[in-house]
């Protein structure tokens, strides 16, 4: 029979309950709900902004050309609108009026009470108070005539919208004006291509 040290920790086994397996399934547990907690709220945090903040958008086809080319991945401004008005000028993707699964992009010409009159190649807008004027339109090329001949009066919540490549756009002056519950935001952001990132400039008349 040998002699034990006296000073040596007798082996723990699962009888005595002192082994390691409790401590290490503790520890997984821990580590295990960190992690979810993490997730959780991660999720809290990026859905709300998803659906009610940004979101990103991916424009499709030339009707904004030369302003915005296809494959220009955009961040759309949700929570603007909540607060304030869309202006004129503003850049704006919403759900096609005649197919709400397709989302188009636009850029707000006429706001609601005005008298919008397409003539000549030119935007004529009567406002709400004051005098008529012509819209100058620096964001498309000089020589780029508006076509298709319009005149319309905008009700509470109506919007005109144009795309900036006028020849190849379908826009209100095809399928009417734009109710503003269709609206899902503003283009905030270009974030690709690289070479032109950076906030969606505003136009200014």
């Amino acid at each position: 029979m040998s002699e034990q040290d006296p000073g040596a920790r007798p082996e723990a086994s699962p009888e005595d309950g002192g082994g390691g397996v409790k401590p290490a399934f503790a520890r997984f547990f821990w580590e295990t709900w960190e992690l979810v907690k993490i997730i959780l709220i991660a999720l809290l945090i990026a859905v709300p902004i998803r659906y009610f903040v940004a979101q990103p958008f991916i424009v499709r086809g030339d009707s904004m050309v030369p302003n915005f080319h296809n494959g220009d991945y955009l961040v759309i401004d949700e929570l603007s609108y909540y607060v304030r008005d869309p202006s004129r000028g503003e850049v704006v993707v919403f759900r096609y009026p005649l197919d709400t699964k397709q989302f188009f992009i636009k850029r707000i010409i006429g706001l609601p009470g005005e008298q919008i009159e397409v003539q000549d190649g030119k935007v004529m807008i009567t406002p709400v108070a004051g005098e008529p004027f012509t819209l100058l339109e620096r964001y498309v090329p000089e020589n780029l005539a508006t076509g298709n001949a319009r005149n319309v009066r905008l009700e509470d919540g109506q919007y005109f919208v144009l795309g900036d490549n006028r020849p190849f756009s379908s826009d209100s002056r095809v399928w009417g004006v734009l109710q503003r519950n269709f609206i899902t935001g503003r283009a905030l952001i270009r974030a690709w291509p690289p070479g032109v990132a950076g906030l969606v400039p505003q136009a200014a008349y």
